[in-house]
């Protein structure tokens, strides 16, 4: 398959993978009518054969598998189809759980220290924890919501144009209008779809950034010192070590090593910059 769209069969590939994706198995004849409903308000209808036709060389091609008129993806299939959701979709939640794992961290271990150098009292660093991580989760909520749907519907335009484009030279005008109207209106629900996934986006990074910042200051308040301290402070160590660097590294095919290095680098100097700032 290949991954330029050039003609009609590759656009219904991409809409029976994204189908597929959600649902185990689909009858031949719901994949039709959903392909179907992508262009049925300009009254353009693709023909059973080319779905047919398509289905056939998505079988060849080891992606689904035919069981009497159910059509299933093949373990191929449902990679190449969630590949599919992570490019038009957002759906692989990588910038959003390193930003709140970062952002909670980095607040918790901040919290903890100021609280640990001043001496303040328990009721005050409740407080102050509080105020300061529904702050921060607050405004990457807001940050996600916002900033990520004009960037991720501006990626989507970018995504259109290119297959406007590149379905612009079928020299079948009939074939070609129905693939232009199969892409418009297929980018009309991606648009809605967006929404759904940036909310979700925000959900997650605003619950990530809370809970990695609340877990080690609840240690530190609950905890007999000194080993409150030592205690909050290995917390964050392992969150970060453990959950951020590796989920990191795996995401971005990248060394854990080189990883742990940038992670603790950048996590150093924003608390010593925190700390600095809040002596002053």
């Amino acid at each position: 398959m290949s991954f330029e769209i050039q003609e009609l069969p590759d656009l219904i590939r991409i809409i029976v993978l994204l189908d597929l994706s959600r649902e185990s198995s689909l009858e031949k004849s719901s994949l039709k009518r959903r392909i179907d409903g992508y262009c049925a308000a300009e009254h353009v209808c693709v023909e059973t054969e080319d779905v047919e036709k398509t289905l056939e060389e998505m079988c060849s091609e080891g992606l689904l598998t035919d069981d009497a008129g159910k059509i299933r993806p093949t373990e191929k299939g449902l990679e190449l189809g969630k590949e599919w959701q992570n490019l038009l979709l957002k759906r692989e939640p990588i910038l959003e759980i390193v930003a709140g794992l970062t952002d909670g961290s980095i607040t918790g271990l901040v919290v903890v220290l100021s609280a640990f150098m001043a001496r303040l009292d328990v009721k005050i660093v409740a407080f102050a924890a509080l105020l300061t991580l529904t702050a921060v989760a607050i405004t990457n909520f807001s940050s996600f919501l916002l900033g990520g749907k004009t960037e991720d519907i501006a990626d989507l335009l970018t995504l259109r144009t290119l297959m406007d484009y590149s379905l612009s030279d079928i020299p079948d005008k009939a074939e070609r209008d129905k693939s232009l109207n199969l892409v418009k209106h297929l980018f009309t629900l991606l648009h809605k779809e967006i929404n759904r996934s940036n909310l979700y986006a925000a959900v997650i990074c605003s619950t990530t950034t809370f809970l990695a910042g609340i877990i080690p200051i609840i240690a530190f308040l609950t905890v007999i010192p000194p080993i409150n301290l030592v205690l909050s402070i290995g917390i964050v160590c392992g969150v970060v070590g453990v959950f951020l660097v590796r989920y990191r590294s795996e995401r971005s095919k990248v060394h854990w090593r080189i990883t742990l290095a940038e992670t603790v680098i950048i996590i150093v100097i924003a608390v010593i910059a925190s700390l600095i700032i809040g002596g002053l």
